[in-house]
């Protein structure tokens, strides 16, 4: 009895939503996987238990059997919520910035790095008169042994 009761309260969780076609209801499968929830970090609509989540499926489920296409779906979720709705977003000058921007930094930080090095290396650069000095200094060290 128990075993029952649960698998309907199971069911009845569980959105069940009624299409014209099984073209729509494919549709509708797509786009609940490729819509990410507001409010969830990285969850597609589909898998989410937020109410927005849910909100979401039920604009979507009217908006398919209105008879829109996925593309015009899509297109009207980004409206409302931005483009992070999509989990691929298009390409545009913003979002080639946040994927050119870091390289450029990686790139030029690394340049900036070569630069110094180059630049110390001039600086430090071993010449005959430290070679003597060294030369000295070791003959200097080995006296002071042999005394002792």
């Amino acid at each position: 009895m128990v075993l029952l009761l649960s698998a309907a309260v199971v069911n009845a969780a569980e959105d069940k939503y009624e299409f014209k076609n099984a073209e729509q209801a494919q549709t509708f499968k797509e786009l609940t996987l490729e819509l990410r929830c507001p409010k969830c970090q990285n969850q597609n609509i589909a898998d989410s238990d937020a109410v927005v989540a849910k909100d979401l499926r039920e604009k979507v489920v009217a908006l398919v059997q209105e008879g829109n296409s996925k593309q015009e779906v899509i297109d009207y979720m980004i409206d409302r919520y931005g483009y992070f709705v999509h989990y691929q977003p298009p390409v545009t000058p913003a979002t080639i910035i946040l994927w050119v921007l870091p390289v450029i930094i990686v790139v030029l930080g690394f340049g900036f790095i070569v630069f110094r090095q180059k630049k110390a290396a001039k600086k430090q650069s071993w010449n005959a008169e430290d070679e003597k000095r060294l030369e000295q200094l070791i003959a200097q060290y080995q006296r002071k042994e042999r005394h002792q």
